[in-house]
């Protein structure tokens, strides 16, 4: 048995088709939908008020996606937690395949699992990735990923097709399916991530411990791509940025948590000013810089390891 969270913020109709795709799904496998408003305005939770088998928590306010997960993980009872943005919508399979892999008795160190999402086009994302190094980091900064012979250097595995099932450093967080026992047993995800590399630090933090993330090719979701972020892009850069300098300063011995500062806030704006321009996107140059700015503004106490920070 699965419960599913998710955790909404102004996700508009987006939410319907997602708890809707939810109910579906055989009650022997879905067993609740707890959604997690994150002080929404556009009325999306109203929407499915009084569903069946669909537990709404309205927080009044924007905690955070790890910190509304961990609310919602706090009112489920089935053995397995999956966490599912509200811009993803499944298919017949979506969840009983998954679950019954993980069930095998050769899986039984299996702690974490994701499926394949596909776009609007049916095309399979590459959404696993790696888990941070300052190499790969500092790669992703200064956009060499994206140059030919280097698009295996930054953390996305976009020099993999995601064609077959394989352990993986990290799933993307979209669809998130992991042992109840071992969410609880890791304390959930980290509230200072107040959006971004949640799922990296609980995935990283599973490996330590013994457990394995697997990418199951044989299930499919679909997957906008963005969610709600969209909306405020500045402050999704801002929030990037600033959750990546918290795992560093978590995971990463001092010095180079300190060269990743240098990068992030010296190097990297020049080297998006750049891609921008090449682009034409001189919106996107002012969208940049505001981010930087709000992360300047922060760095105090990002450096305390304080992840709730007001932008």
């Amino acid at each position: 048995m699965i419960d599913i969270v998710i955790v909404n913020w102004n996700a508009g109709s987006q939410l319907h088709e997602c708890v809707d795709s939810v109910l579906v799904q055989e009650e022997d496998v879905a067993s609740q939908v707890i959604v997690v408003d994150n002080g929404s305005t556009d009325g999306s939770v109203d929407a499915i008020e009084g569903s069946r088998r669909v537990e709404i928590m309205r927080i009044g306010e924007n905690l955070g996606f790890a910190a509304a997960c961990n609310r919602g993980a706090a009112m489920a009872h089935a053995p397995y937690l999956l966490f599912l943005n509200p811009d993803t919508r499944l298919f017949a399979g979506s969840l009983a395949a998954p679950l019954a892999f993980m069930e095998r008795r050769e899986n039984g160190d299996v702690g974490i699992c994701g499926v394949q999402l596909v776009d609007e086009e049916d095309q399979v994302s590459r959404t696993c990735a790696r888990f941070p190094t300052l190499g790969r980091l500092t790669a992703g900064a200064l956009g060499l990923d994206k140059l030919p012979g280097l698009r295996g250097a930054g953390l996305r595995m976009t020099d993999w097709n995601h064609a077959e099932t394989r352990a993986v450093d990290q799933v993307m967080g979209a669809f998130f399916l992991i042992r109840r026992d071992l969410f609880e047993e890791l304390d959930g995800f980290d509230e200072r991530f107040f959006v971004y590399f949640e799922e990296v630090d609980l995935s990283f933090r599973a490996r330590q411990t013994g457990w394995r993330t697997i990418y199951f090719a044989d299930a499919q979701a679909f997957h906008a791509g963005g969610g709600t972020s969209w909306q405020v892009k500045t402050h999704r850069l801002f929030y990037s940025l600033r959750s990546r300098l918290l795992y560093g300063f978590k995971h990463f011995p001092r010095w180079q948590s300190w060269l990743l500062v240098g990068v992030t806030i010296v190097l990297e704006p020049i080297a998006r000013t750049v891609w921008c321009l090449m682009r034409r996107d001189v919106k996107g140059v002012h969208q940049a810089w505001a981010a930087y700015g709000m992360l300047w503004r922060g760095m105090r106490m990002i450096m305390r390891g304080e992840g709730r920070i007001a932008p």
